[in-house]
This record gives C-alpha cells, structure tokens and sequence, in this order.
C-alpha cells in the first residue's frame, strides 16, 4: 500500500512540473514554487526530479537543481530502510 501511494504522490509530482512549463511557455498563471517544494518533501521528490530533468523545468534554479535530487536521494534511502 505504501508503495503504491508513493508511486502515486511522484506521479503527481512529474505531472506538476510538465503542466508548470507549460504554463511558463504560454505565460499563464503558474504553480507556486511552494506547491512543487511541498510535493517534493512529502515523498514526491523523485517524481518532481525526474519531471524537472524530462521537462528542462526549474534546472537554472540552484535551489531546484540541488534540493529537489538531495530531497530523492534522502526519501528512496528512507523508502529502502522502511522496506528491510
């Protein structure tokens, strides 16, 4: 059930970044920065990285380059210690 809840969360995850760009391309209104930081650190973090690479999103961002891989590292090592 855990896993399938975190696949979940990492979906919405990538899908918030893609929908981001494309907003920021048709210069719509955007997700705040505080949404995506906040799905990053409730467990979405490997989604919004892979979705920040796939979709060239947030990558000039220091803040986003690093945090958002640092945060997947930390919940896959903490996703591993739950599941020994």
């Amino acid at each position: 059930m855990v896993s399938i809840i975190l696949l979940l969360i990492n979906l919405y995850g990538f899908i918030l970044m893609g929908v981001d760009k494309n907003k920021a391309k048709k210069g719509q209104y955007r997700i705040s920065e505080r949404a995506l930081w906040i799905t990053a650190i409730c467990f979405g973090a490997v989604g919004t990285t892979i979705g920040m690479n796939i979709f060239r999103h947030k990558t000039k961002h220091t803040s986003f380059r690093i945090g958002f891989p640092l945060l997947a590292v930390i919940e896959i090592v903490l996703f591993a210690l739950y599941l020994k």
